[in-house]
């Protein structure tokens, strides 16, 4: 790795690895290129191939450098360390990591305990999050590039979550594609019961037993925690915080469709002269998994009683349980919740409609947000207001607008006025609101939206954001296993990479 970027400039620090002059692009063309030769290796069933292009991989400055992009500049826990305090934050700091660690082996490395921390989830408990320190991140991270392209080849089409170029929409869009015509309307809604601290590291470990760093892989798994000052030893799970725990928790919880007998039928179409792929799925359940979540359907309540004795086994093997208190059977007239989203199939004039809506949680979550937002800006000015309202409206806009969401946008719009209304009294108790108006509802014209009561901040000019301005537009689900680890769907997803640009997250 060269210290200059060219002949008229040289680094403040000439011992240490110019981090501004890195190309980026040609480091990011090598990795991808490598992971789609894995993937390709692993579909072919060459599996002393896969090992061979893993090491290639794991080994390179390119993986490292790429990897230490994302723990320290990319990623929001960049600035939160792990139990040795140890940060880099500065391009500086940067280059002087990968000098040092270019020069150590990852089969040598030894993980240090995680630090462990608390946040609090949306049922009043608290989620338990292990913070590595920022080489062991590092490393998790190249594991994580080499192992997942391999995982990608195999993993089932209805698996949704903590997997690229796949998400909350998706899986949403598979379940309406099941519901969609009322033959499918029993529901078995599923959910392990601490699912990332029961894992077996045993039935982890043997699904990757010919990755060639899988010994690495354990000891992160036995690394442990340290809480409150107090080292606890680690003999199961796999700790929520990590960048590998995710892609060896999906690792350990494929095979559903497998206990479940569900198959797909492969078909050809052509239409204009192109060929379509197409597959039809076999079996009498069908299924949805995000995570530890999924939902599975029958078309009749017998079929459903049944899912919980077909489960047995595969609960054992992984070392896992259900949630009594989240696992129950409903029918999709009734309805159910997933992902924050409310599917169910309604009576209309014209029969019965399957649709998908945010969820009432969700919108009451949003509402007591809004309310919390509001209460910390009283007595700040307009533009703070603005500023700190508007990412969660056109944040939560954006979650919920590929659904029927278009009545609870104006909703939410009269909610927040309200809201807005009571917020500006309070800011100025002595002036008429004739005043009030004049100063913070300018006529407004963005030659889309034309309105006379949209709150301008008078110092910035910004306006407080609409959620009924949101267009909805549906949203198309990942055609069934395809990959961008996959180079033969290349215009594929360079196709959809420009239609969903920032694919957001679950937010339920």
């Amino acid at each position: 790795m060269s210290n200059t970027c060219n002949n008229n400039y040289r680094s403040t620090t000439p011992y240490t690895t110019d981090w501004s002059c890195i190309k980026w692009n040609r480091i990011e063309k090598y990795v991808s290129k490598l992971q789609k030769r894995i993937f390709r290796a692993e579909r072919n069933g060459n599996s002393h191939k896969v090992r061979d292009l893993q090491r290639m991989l794991v080994y390179s400055e390119s993986a490292l450098l790429m990897a230490i992009k994302r723990v320290t500049q990319i990623n929001k826990g960049k600035r939160t360390p792990g139990i040795d305090n140890f940060r880099a934050l500065s391009d500086e700091a940067r280059g002087e990591l990968f000098d040092s660690m270019k020069l150590m082996n990852i089969k040598k490395h030894r993980p240090k305990p995680a630090y462990r921390t608390y946040i609090p989830k949306k049922n009043g408990k608290l989620r338990s999050l292990g913070i590595p320190a920022i080489v062991d991140r590092i490393y998790q991270e190249i594991l994580r590039m080499a192992l997942e392209p391999q995982a990608e080849a195999y993993f089932e089409p209805t698996s949704y979550g903590f997997r690229p170029k796949r998400g909350t929409f998706d899986a949403a869009e598979r379940i309406f594609y099941n519901i969609r015509n009322g033959k499918w309307n029993w529901v078995f809604e599923g959910d392990f019961r601490a699912c990332f601290d029961t894992l077996s590291h045993d039935f982890i470990l043997k699904q990757i037993k010919g990755f060639p760093f899988v010994k690495v892989v354990e000891r992160f798994l036995k690394a442990g925690y340290v809480d409150n000052k107090v080292f606890n030893p680690t003999n199961e799970g796999t700790p929520q915080g990590g960048l590998l725990s995710p892609l060896l928790a999906n690792i350990a919880l494929h095979g559903m469709e497998e206990i479940l007998n569900i198959s797909y039928h492969k078909r050809n179409s052509i239409r204009n002269g192109k060929v379509y792929e197409s597959f039809e799925t076999k079996g009498k359940y069908r299924i949805v998994r995000y995570a530890d979540d999924f939902v599975i359907f029958a078309r009749n309540k017998e079929d459903i009683l049944e899912v919980d004795n077909i489960l047995q086994p595969y609960l054992k093997d992984r070392g896992l349980t259900l949630a009594l208190d989240k696992t129950k059977i409903t029918n999709i007239h009734d309805g159910f919740d997933f992902l924050g989203f409310e599917f169910k199939r309604h009576k209309t004039h014209n029969g019965f409609k399957s649709l998908i809506k945010p969820a009432k949680s969700g919108i009451q979550k949003f509402m007591k947000e809004i309310d919390r937002r509001f209460k910390i800006m009283n007595g700040n000015n307009v533009d703070s207001l603005i500023n700190f309202i508007n990412p969660l409206i056109r944040g939560t806009a954006n979650y919920w607008k590929p659904f029927i969401s278009s009545r609870i946008f104006s909703k939410m719009d009269n909610y927040i006025w309200k809201k807005t209304y009571k917020f500006l009294r309070r800011l100025h108790p002595h002036k008429s609101w004739g005043w009030i108006k004049k100063k913070y509802f300018p006529p407004y014209n963005d030659g889309r939206h034309r309105d006379n009561w949209i709150l301008t901040g008078p110092n910035d000019g910004l306006c407080l954001a609409k959620m009924s301005w949101v267009k909805i537009k549906r949203h198309i689900m990942i055609k069934h296993d395809y990959s961008p680890y996959d180079a033969t769907k290349s215009d594929y997803f360079n196709m959809r990479n420009l239609k969903y640009k920032n694919m957001p997250l679950h937010l339920g």
